[in-house]
């Protein structure tokens, strides 16, 4: 094989033109923005990325509080289930 023949760089050429449509291709598909070697961000994506970002984060952190006291409760039935009857029934009497 030839290392300078026009072959050679033609087949550079492709490679770097393919490469480059597949790694926007992929870069599109995920949902990141997709860049331009001569001018930078030339699709900047989803314009309402911020406020999604903002519902999701409260959501989460509702979520989150719901989840500790949800595990508090498992934790006291845990300890009911597991506990002997007489126990229990001492402690419901020193509750009244």
């Amino acid at each position: 094989m030839s290392w300078s023949g026009p072959g050679f760089v033609i087949a550079i050429i492709a490679i770097s033109t393919f490469g480059v449509v597949l790694n926007n291709w992929i870069r599109a598909r995920h949902g990141y923005p997709v860049e331009s070697d001569w001018n930078g961000v030339s699709h900047k994506g989803d314009p309402d990325a911020e406020r999604k970002i903002e519902l999701l984060s409260s959501e989460n952190g509702r979520l989150t509080g719901q989840i500790s006291r949800l595990e508090e409760r498992i934790a006291v039935l845990e300890r009911i289930a597991t506990d002997p009857a007489e126990r229990t029934a001492r402690e419901i009497d020193a509750l009244r």
